[in-house]
């Protein structure tokens, strides 16, 4: 196993996500208003997807064709990573669904709720399938440069949305975890992460309608 490979990035990312799923069960099991009209307007399903489209993009690119070459002749730990790529794709046609009910007028709100709950039930599935199996495994089989370049090809894909996503991704994380994220940023972010982007987003109350961009 390399202790050179930190998960620090990778489990933030995750209790993000996980987070937002149940913010996500909250809109969309509650009586006193229409979830369609909430995660149609409100800017928290929009940042759910942005993180979640980079998270995933960044796997497809960088972590599993990696770990396939690595891996060649070993036909279970291969089928293994099979699995996570139609997890990945089973995830983002569940989002395409919910994005369509929320432009459908004929679609109720019990549609809504039946694919966010499966949309619950995958994406956990997925993250726990990932931590206890795909984890461990690239843990032991890519090197240190190798996963210097998954988190910059996240990074990438994050791009321009960073002053949002980097505050999301702080959401809600204890101190050490959070001084350790904030520690790999370049000067000038870490600046303006702590400076500007934090407080913006403290005042985004992202899961009330209204709030998307």
């Amino acid at each position: 196993m390399s202790d050179a490979i930190g998960l620090t990035v990778m489990y933030a990312m995750h209790d993000a996500l996980r987070r937002e799923l149940a913010h996500l069960d909250r809109i969309t099991t509650a009586a006193d208003h229409d979830p369609r009209q909430v995660l149609a307007t409100a800017a928290g399903w929009t940042v759910f997807k942005k993180a979640l489209h980079a998270h995933h993009r960044a796997e497809d690119e960088a972590l599993w064709p990696p770990l396939r070459r690595k891996l060649t002749g070993r036909p279970s730990d291969l089928a293994l990573l099979e699995v996570m790529a139609a997890e990945h794709t089973a995830i983002a046609t569940v989002i395409r669904a919910i994005d369509g009910v929320l432009t459908d007028p004929g679609a109720g709100p019990l549609r809504l709720g039946q694919l966010a709950d499966a949309l619950t039930r995958g994406l956990a599935g997925h993250l726990e399938h990932e931590e206890k199996a795909a984890l461990p495994l690239a843990r032991r089989e890519l090197t240190a440069e190798q996963w210097v370049r998954f988190g910059r090809v996240q990074a990438e894909h994050i791009g321009r949305e960073a002053p949002l996503l980097l505050p999301w991704l702080l959401d809600g994380a204890d101190a050490p975890t959070a001084e350790r994220l904030l520690a790999l940023l370049p000067a000038p972010s870490y600046g303006a992460c702590t400076a500007r982007w934090i407080p913006a987003y403290a005042e985004l109350d992202r899961w009330s309608p209204g709030t998307a961009a």
